[in-house]
């Protein structure tokens, strides 16, 4: 019998592939994003200390967001943790895209946060 693997199973085999390579130092901490059906958060990892620096979801009220798992979302969560982490010092970080496929929301993320002023 044939049985077929889950999506979330085979995204975390990519996750775990990737992360050998890409790690966050305090110079260049790492931009990581996790998308759900309903919601999309984006953090900013120190992985030398173990410590996360910035992070923004969809969840958070001041965002004022109707819906947490469209684009305009994505949009807004990656504007948000862009103006925090250039708040707090950081300017270049390292994207994590955590075996997402670099489309829809991951990528809407990302290119608000590049427009926003980080660099990666």
């Amino acid at each position: 019998m044939i049985t077929k693997t889950s999506k979330n199973a085979a995204r975390k085999v990519r996750q775990t592939r990737v992360r050998k390579k890409i790690s966050g130092t305090p110079e260049r901490p790492r931009l990581n994003v996790y998308r759900s059906n309903k919601n999309i958060y984006a953090q900013v990892i120190d992985d030398v200390n173990g410590k996360t620096l910035v992070s923004a979801s969809s969840l958070e009220a001041e965002l004022n967001l109707s819906n947490g798992g469209n684009k305009d979302a994505a949009k807004t969560v990656g504007k948000a943790v862009a103006e925090r982490a250039l708040k707090a010092g950081i300017e270049n970080v390292v994207f994590d895209r955590s075996g997402y496929i670099y489309h829809g929301r991951v990528k809407e993320l990302s290119e608000a946060a590049r427009e926003a002023g980080l660099k990666f």
